[in-house]
């Protein structure tokens, strides 16, 4: 199946890709869905709303703010048009109304406080990430209920499409007519020797057969600004980030620092790596407060990518604006591939399917962005995937701030780390990129439950006492 580079990058809100802009737009499917007017027998005009959080959802969807995001969706926001700043007062006026004002369905009764339900007994059969809609009629009688599962990036599907996710590939490519229907790192490379195309060539001869250069051109760019003004902005910011557990916000205070060392004949050559890391903490800290960001290809992984692009556009010699539409597009392809062949959710697979698999994006997109072959591109992204696997989501508190934050800026070092690597060789390697993406598919499998986003393993259970 093709995946577009803007299914890949999403402009939305923070907390997270999964457990914010999924809920919020399974919700505003369920609302579009009840104005078709399929109901169930005997019901009568759709009166009221109701929902649960099943798995993962529950046991982190407070500090990701899942219940805000269902009201949000429920009043017909959407991640990526919903302004951050007017969030509080739509929920709060929400509860005190205890309705749902929604067009062609009138008011809907809708009490957050009991309508809302985290349901930490009961896991949905097809992912952690589990959904239940329901609407009323003024009896009370069922009228409609859908189930949805938030299936990491900002990807939403009902149980009968998450059926249809994992059939055959090749049938899909096939059925699909675009000229390089890839659907992995193999065929990839195949079809580029074939073809004397780049990976960023494929990928956007894919884009241009289901829209025009110009749309091209001009979604891209939005998404570059969108990244770039995430990161200035966190590097304006100052203040504690929400939750509960005050942690203060640093990447404006590194970020002064290391301006302030910029012509200064003391710096250490590892500074670099400082600045990689700000880039990278400025938009997690944005994401942790709920800010703009973009799905890169998450929002707890937001970080990593702008990172890497911000540094080669400011630190790398020869920058232009050709490598950097090389670099998404590239890194697109790659993020496309790990989706499909493996996750990219931390709910699923743990932080190896989040920061692991931007790292690999990114180190792909760097290594193309410097002039790297496909070979060399195919090795950067194995490097950086290969050296996140196993690596657990557990975030403390449920909160996407620790280790999260952090956890993007080192993800950055090691994806410029392995662009570096792969362009001192020249793409030959032992270990390819399916079978790197096959093992941390099945690490996801094999790994416990309370390392998957659940906040009960690992750092989320040692907190310091204070």
């Amino acid at each position: 199946m093709f995946l577009s580079i803007f299914d890949i990058f999403k402009v939305g809100v923070g907390p997270s890709s999964s457990h914010t802009m999924g809920p919020m737009t399974a919700a505003t499917r369920f609302v579009d869905q009840l104005r078709t007017g399929e109901r169930e027998p005997g019901a009568g005009d759709v009166a009221a709303l109701a929902a649960s959080l099943h798995g993962s959802l529950a046991f982190t969807g407070k500090g990701h703010a899942s219940d805000q995001a269902v009201m949000l969706g429920f009043l017909g926001f959407e991640p990526a048009t919903l302004d951050p700043d007017a969030v509080d007062g739509l929920v709060a006026a929400l509860r005190a109304e205890k309705k749902v004002v929604a067009d062609g369905l009138g008011e809907l009764r809708f009490d957050p406080s009991t309508d809302l339900v985290f349901d930490y007994d009961l896991t949905l059969d097809g992912h952690a990430n589990g959904m239940i809609f329901k609407a009323f009629d003024a009896a009370g009688n069922l009228f409609l209920q859908e189930t949805y599962y938030s299936v990491g990036g900002g990807f939403v599907v009902t149980e009968a499409e998450l059926s249809g996710v994992h059939t055959d590939l090749h049938a899909q490519k096939e059925e699909a007519g675009f000229p390089y229907p890839f659907g992995s790192a193999g065929e990839m490379l195949e079809m580029g020797a074939a073809s004397g195309k780049s990976i960023a060539q494929m990928k956007e001869a894919n884009e241009l057969s289901a829209m025009t250069r110009v749309e091209l051109d001009r979604d891209l760019e939005v998404l570059r600004k969108a990244m770039f003004d995430c990161i200035d902005r966190g590097l304006r910011m100052e203040g504690e980030l929400p939750g509960g557990l005050r942690v203060k916000r640093r990447a404006k205070h590194i970020h002064d620092q290391l301006k302030a060392e910029q012509g200064v004949n003391r710096g250490q050559p590892h500074t670099i790596n400082d600045w990689m890391s700000v880039y990278a903490m400025a938009v997690n800290e944005e994401n942790a407060a709920g800010g703009k960001v973009v799905t890169s290809p998450t929002n707890g992984a937001a970080g990593v990518l702008p990172a890497v692009l911000r540094y080669y556009r400011d630190h790398c010699v020869g920058a232009s604006e050709a490598g950097m539409r090389d670099f998404l597009l590239t890194a697109a392809a790659i993020g496309g591939l790990i989706k499909h062949n493996a996750s990219i959710s931390g709910a699923e697979v743990g932080c190896q399917g989040e920061v692991g698999s931007a790292s690999s994006m990114a180190a792909a997109g760097l290594c193309a962005a410097l002039g790297g072959t496909n070979a060399q591109i195919e090795n950067a992204a194995e490097i950086a995937l290969e050296h996140h696997l196993g690596m657990t989501c557990d975030p403390v508190a449920g909160l996407v701030q620790v280790p999260c934050i952090e956890r993007n800026g080192l993800g950055a070092i090691k994806a410029v780390s392995a662009a570096s690597l792969s362009l001192r060789g020249d793409g030959t390697h032992f270990m390819p990129l399916d079978n790197c993406i096959e093992a941390m598919r099945q690490t996801g499998i094999d790994m416990s439950t309370k390392y998957k986003e659940t906040s009960q393993g690992g750092l989320a259970v040692n907190i310091p006492e204070c």
